[in-house]
């Protein structure tokens, strides 16, 4: 079989001389996010490189999509559904972590950014949590955090747009200033029923799961549909589970650090349909040629694809 071929290319096959076509191992797509791993892409590169490397989402780029017309829109899209290719997630592009100021002049933008997404048919909008700050205590933090997602969020909402969260897990990171803040899947659950927008649920990495000491029994807690997105990484060896440094990781399946085949099977096992993107801050993937890179991150999702029962 071509490596191209993917598994949705493989629902749409006919049954051919009595052989039937296995259905899917899994719902969750291999999500190419170029700049997660130092490859610069616009929305026409992006798709190019997916297809050529084999996968099967994309970013979607809400500045490049509402510069489009209805018929270069209904030729793009037709084009990602040519090449079997679908949306991954989109960035949520409001800067809600200082001033209110900056808040409300960046806020006013969004409606129009998701309208651009709603159009394309993208239904994810994503984001990371800060795990500390210098300036507001845990409960503070807290309250202005869930009003100024919730905001996000209904907007979003009101253009059929989940949001996903991403706590981040290092306590190298979270101690690092005075005031911790979000960062293990407990607070987020706290900071998501805070925000109390029924869409709103995690960007779920391996890496931070690993960072904040969870276990598959905490992944068992969620549903599907908490899961907006997933994030595949590995750690390096001969350091403790403190001792992770947010900034240096590996490709999934490079070291076996993290239990990658139970993260992805206990995902799977939930029904999870989100995309899974690479997003390894791996200063010599970052240093190869642009094509290298791209090969090599699609080797390592498809070698962890392969651990799902």
């Amino acid at each position: 079989m071509p490596a191209t071929c993917t598994r949705r290319a493989l629902l749409a096959l006919p049954a051919v001389a009595g052989y039937a076509i296995a259905a899917p191992r899994t719902k969750m797509t291999i999500h190419l996010s170029a700049g997660s791993i130092g490859v610069k892409a616009d929305q026409r590169q992006a798709l190019d490189y997916a297809h050529r490397f084999g996968y099967e989402a994309i970013d979607a780029q809400a500045g490049f999509l509402s510069g489009l017309d209805a018929a270069q829109l209904r030729d793009f899209v037709a084009e990602m559904k040519a090449k079997n290719i679908v949306w991954g997630t989109a960035g949520l592009a409001v800067d809600f972590r200082t001033s209110e100021e900056n808040f409300i002049r960046t806020l006013g933008a969004f409606p129009a950014q998701c309208a651009a997404l709603q159009r394309a048919g993208a239904t994810r909008v994503c984001t990371w949590i800060s795990p500390n700050s210098n300036d507001l205590p845990y409960l503070a933090n807290l309250r202005m955090h869930a009003r100024r997602l919730r905001e996000c969020a209904r907007i979003a909402g009101d253009h059929g747009c989940r949001v996903g969260l991403e706590y981040v897990g290092p306590k190298t990171l979270w101690s690092a200033r005075r005031f911790p803040f979000v960062h293990s899947m407990k607070q987020m659950k706290e900071l998501i029923a805070e925000i109390g927008v029924g869409h709103v649920g995690f960007v779920l990495d391996s890496w931070h799961w690993f960072t904040a000491n969870e276990t598959v029994a905490d992944l068992k807690s969620l549903t599907s549909w908490d899961i907006v997105s997933v994030d595949l990484n590995d750690a390096p060896k001969g350091r403790t589970v403190d001792e992770q440094i947010d900034s240096e990781r590996e490709l999934p399946m490079a070291t076996g650090v993290i239990d990658v085949g139970a993260f992805l099977n206990t995902l799977n096992e939930l029904g999870c349909d989100a995309p899974v993107r690479c997003e390894p801050f791996n200063a010599p993937l970052r240093q190869m040629a642009p094509e290298a890179a791209l090969a090599a991150t699609a080797t390592a999702m498809k070698k962890a694809f392969d651990l799902i029962r």
